[in-house]
């Protein structure tokens, strides 16, 4: 049986956008330094770095946000929020990474825009996960860099928009159900009620 995260389909767009975000900072952020460290070289080394953090934190915090909830609806809540808040910081690494280099950045409805989001739907499917968790048919970039960043700023809107929905899902059932804390005191009174 898979951990419950890997059932997630915002975890997995998670694993593929850190993924091929590692990737994306080697190729073309930092394939153009040289091997000596120097001043110039700061901006570009703190922007790659940063970048895959962000993409990292947005896969972890969704792991932890799932392990915590069985204890926990509202710190479960808090990490989904901060795995959305990650990967928009990221979405605006994205977008300068285009805007700097005047690289076009596509419409949401564009035809490029469209293969995009079903390449991410075909990757992230779970048809494509195996018995261990680990997806089948590997992500890879596109060779060019404007396609490669619009095709990650496609899936960083995809993965914000499906962690939006589970974190108003998640407060809907904290709302109508509690969490770990107010069940424990339902018991409580229950208990005592019926010494």
């Amino acid at each position: 049986m898979l951990p419950k995260h890997k059932y997630l389909l915002s975890y997995r767009y998670a694993e593929i956008i850190h993924d091929l975000t590692v990737d994306f900072c080697h190729r073309f952020i930092l394939s153009n330094l040289s091997s000596l460290s120097t001043l110039s070289n700061f901006p570009d080394r703190r922007t790659a770095d940063q970048m895959v953090q962000a993409a990292r934190s947005g896969k972890q915090n969704v792991v932890e946000g799932v392990g915590q909830s069985a204890t926990s609806k509202k710190g479960e809540i808090k990490l989904l929020g901060v795995a959305k808040a990650s990967l928009e910081e990221l979405t605006s690494d994205y977008e300068d990474f285009l805007r700097q280099r005047k690289l076009p950045i596509h419409g949401k409805d564009s035809p490029q825009v469209q293969a995009c989001r079903q390449l991410g739907y075909r990757l992230s499917s779970l048809s494509n996960v195996s018995t261990l968790g680990y997806l089948k048919e590997k992500p890879t970039l596109p060779a060019s860099p404007a396609d490669a960043a619009n095709f990650l700023l496609t899936l960083c809107h995809i993965t914000s928009y499906l962690l939006s929905r589970q974190i108003m899902a998640m407060e809907k059932k904290f709302v109508k159900e509690g969490g770990f804390t107010e069940k424990l005191f339902q018991k409580r009174l229950f208990q005592k009620s019926h010494k």
